[in-house]
């Protein structure tokens, strides 16, 4: 955590979230300051919906073979909007940096050169949505223990066993999530 915000972090759901469209999720905290929180869902495939398809969809004329990566449900909010979570490598004037070696960008260049290989980043994931806080919303939810905090990792964030992931991440912690209650407590 920097400066007391969580950019560049993933968010573990804890068992018992009260929000099911969080059960087992895991999100990498994009932007966050005193105002707001953004993040994306690296583990939540759209069900049958490939990358190369959504591309055709959005006629992103594609020159190259694209492998079949699932495209990513990132959160409720603005469910028709893309994002593209890529590593650093890609240069892109429209882009924010996330972390250490992830940055995001959300315009359509970034599709085109994911289409090419034309200067394309060496590692991607495309997510539809995102999730969002106000105000102190997610400190207060990290206070509830809604939230588990981790550092990101190439794994984590561009891995293909989504199913996995948030078994993976609570292990980088050391924490087994068989023996995780749905009850949060205070020390």
């Amino acid at each position: 955590m920097t400066g007391g915000f969580f950019s560049g972090q993933l968010l573990i759901a804890m068992p018992g979230i009260s929000d099911p469209r969080f059960e087992r999720a895991l999100i990498l905290v994009c932007a966050h300051d005193r105002r707001h929180a953004m993040g994306l869902a690296v583990n939540n495939p759209v069900e049958g919906l490939t990358v190369p398809e959504l591309l055709e969809r959005l006629e992103v004329k594609s020159t190259i073979e694209l492998p079949p990566d699932l495209v990513l449900l990132g959160g409720p909010v603005e469910r028709e909007r893309g994002f593209v979570l890529h590593s650093t490598d890609y240069g892109g004037e429209a882009s924010l940096d996330v972390g250490p070696g992830v940055a995001l960008t959300a315009t359509r260049e970034v599709l085109e050169a994911i289409a090419c290989d034309n200067g394309a980043p060496s590692k991607s994931v495309l997510a539809l949505g995102y999730a969002g806080w106000g105000a102190g919303q997610l400190e207060d939810e990290i206070k509830e223990n809604v939230w588990l905090t981790c550092e990101a990792d190439d794994e984590l964030v561009f891995g293909q066993d989504h199913a996995r992931k948030w078994s993976l991440a609570l292990a980088k912690l050391g924490v087994d999530p068989q023996r995780l209650g749905a009850e949060g407590g205070r020390a």
